[in-house]
């Protein structure tokens, strides 16, 4: 095979410019709030935080509509004709659309609008149906197929209607007749997948003009549900029914594949869900059993909003198998694994350094004395060094293992000391404005931050190092200390704290100002961090209020929001953690009951993927 050679000046940094990477491979199913009253054969419709579920068997029809928060769910105003196995659509809860239907002994037509208040009667499907599937918003949907008898479904539909806000309309047919299916995507933009009819594999797509057979499911299933902006290429679809039983399975469509994702928790079918998104999504109610029994549970969906992947290197092409070929790795197939154990145990440490080959771990305490204790890891071993001239708690580091720099802490009180590493020894420089402890610093040894801190009291203020002397910059939104941060003086971010009580609040740093931006998944102070930007990084460990707990989550930051990942091997907390989000290091701490010496060291997996040139 010929060598595949380099393109010069061509190299795929930014996760927006990789077509291949995957951000759904960190999705997780989580428990949400349950239903106020279980169902299957419901209808849902809108957002993970903004959604509703309509109707269904309890264990007759009812008209019970229920809105979510993206924590609870509320009774609101009923819909006019009650009904199960409806479709719903809509963008959220304040604009909803409720068609077709079943009212044992008839099917419906019925198609209801709701405007965040109530619910009006408006024009009629063409063909009364059960059990259709259907996507899009308020005033642009589509109804696909379904039953038009009772069951047993015998005569199966392959009927099609488009809403355009006034009137339906009948389109081409789906070439599958039958029902049970899911569909996800926008009224020219759809797709229909699975169904009771033969082995529920099928899969059509919908481009607003013709239907087209494509890739099938990997697991045949019906009363399954799906969510997604596009039919054509971006569908999310979960659980189901394949006799004897509910399906757990998780299927994502990219416009070529199915690729299986995290299971739900809980088998179930015939539930509602939403319709909007494949990155963020709900499952409530449903039957486990086909509908002898049924839930009211909720689970949602989520994964990260941007790619999880880093490419690194050059592109690569292959003239003789016309193919490119990237070195990625995957955020969330990281893991943490034990490394070599410090020399002395202590807590409120703090870490730096490049990677977690080459790190340092400097000063902090054994109470009820102050270390000014340096060591140095290469990968498996650490080595006392020479101490820092001012022994100190809680304070704050930058730089490589090398060319460091450790600022403020406290001794005992909050100090303004500031001194420089170049491998050997310390040397003390210019002092911080504003003397604090518990502050998050990240940067080089010549271009610093420190965000927050504690004086007498949580603080906000931000100093800039400039490899000489310190300067007062724009101030965090939320003042905190024993919070952490990552990156550079142009593209920082802070996470976690005290602000007094816990938070989870996150903020990005451009070179100027910051910027409020998605919260962390846990809340959580003396929280560990490392990262080299404000579009990547690592929180790991810390301790929890609520209950009170030193914890192992770690989560990942991709420039949009947090994703859980997994955890590290022991809880740890009061230890700041060094390096980047593929290749980090935490060392001491405390472990909820002790003071802690090991250290552990996270690694994400180097794969070659290799893209095909059209």
């Amino acid at each position: 095979m010929a060598e595949y050679k380099g393109i010069k000046g061509f190299k795929v940094q930014t996760v927006s410019t990789d077509p291949a990477a995957n951000q759904y491979a960190g999705g997780t199913w989580s428990s949400g709030g349950d239903l106020n009253t279980s169902r299957y054969g419901n209808a849902g419709a809108g957002t993970l935080t903004s959604g509703l579920s309509i109707d269904g068997f309890n264990p007759s029809v009812n008209a019970l509509v229920e809105e979510y928060n993206g924590t609870s769910w509320s009774e609101i105003a009923e819909n006019n004709t009650a009904r199960a196995f409806g479709v719903g659509a809509g963008a959220n809860a304040e604009a909803a659309l409720f068609f077709s239907g079943n009212i044992p002994p008839s099917l419906s037509a019925a198609n209801e609008s709701y405007n965040g208040t109530a619910w009006t009667e408006i024009a009629d499907l063409a063909t009364a149906r059960r059990n259709a599937c259907g996507a899009g918003t308020q005033t642009a949907a589509i109804c696909i197929g379904g039953a038009n008898n009772n069951p047993p479904d015998t005569n199966r539909l392959d009927v099609v209607e488009v809403w355009n806000g006034t009137s339906w309309t009948e389109v081409a047919e789906v070439n599958t007749a039958g029902g049970d299916a899911a569909s996800a995507g926008t009224s020219t933009d759809s797709i229909k997948a699975g169904t009771s009819n033969g082995p529920g594999v099928t899969v059509e797509l919908w481009n607003g003009t013709s239907w087209t057979e494509t890739t099938e499911l990997n697991t045949g299933r019906y009363y399954l549900r799906g969510s997604g902006p596009s039919g054509l290429t971006d569908t999310l679809v979960f659980g189901g029914q394949t006799p004897p039983g509910a399906q757990v399975v998780t299927e994502k469509w990219d416009g070529s594949t199915w690729t299986e994702l995290s299971d739900m928790a809980s088998a179930r079918g015939a539930m509602a869900s939403t319709n909007t998104t494949s990155s963020e999504a709900w499952a409530a109610g449903g039957t486990s059993d086909g509908g002898s029994t049924y839930v009211t549970t909720t689970e949602e969906w989520t994964a990260p909003s941007l790619f999880s992947k880093e490419n690194l290197g050059q592109v690569f092409y292959n003239s003789t198998s016309n193919a490119f070929k990237v070195t990625q790795q995957s955020i969330p197939a990281g893991t943490w694994a034990s490394g070599g154990t410090m020399n002395t145990a202590r807590r409120q440490i703090t870490n730096f350094g490049e990677s977690n080959s080459a790190a340092i771990a400097v000063a902090g305490i054994i109470p009820p004395t102050l270390q000014a204790l340096t060591e140095s890891y290469n990968g498996s071993t650490w080595t006392e060094l020479n101490d820092v001239n001012t022994a100190r708690e809680g304070a704050s580091s930058s730089g490589t293992q090398t060319a460091g720099l450790l600022f403020s802490g406290g001794n005992p009180g909050a100090t303004a000391f500031t001194e420089s590493w170049d491998g050997t020894n310390w040397t003390e420089v210019n002092d911080l404005n504003t003397a604090r402890q518990f502050g998050a610093g990240f940067g080089t040894q010549t271009a610093s931050i420190l965000a927050g801190g504690y004086t007498t009291t949580q603080v906000a203020n931000t100093e800039q190092w400039n490899g000489t002397s310190w300067t007062e910059v724009n101030d965090l939104n939320t003042a905190r200390n024993n919070n952490n941060g990552a990156g550079t003086t142009t593209s920082g971010l802070v996470f976690g704290g005290n602000s007094p009580g816990t938070t989870a609040v996150t903020e990005s740093w451009d070179g100027t100002s910051w910027t409020e931006v998605s919260d962390l998944n846990t809340a959580r102070f003396y929280i560990g961090g490392s990262g080299a930007s404000n579009t990547s990084a690592l929180a790991f460990g810390g301790q929890t209020t609520t209950p009170p707990a030193t914890v192992a989550n770690t989560e990942s930051w991709n420039g949009s929001s947090w994703s859980e990942i997994n955890d590290l091997s022991s809880v740890r907390s009061q230890t700041t953690g060094t390096g980047t989000s593929t290749d980090s290091l935490i060392a001491g701490g405390w472990t909820g009951t002790a003071v802690a010496a090991a250290t552990e060291e996270w690694n994400v997996p180097t794969t070659n993927n290799t893209l095909t040139a059209s």
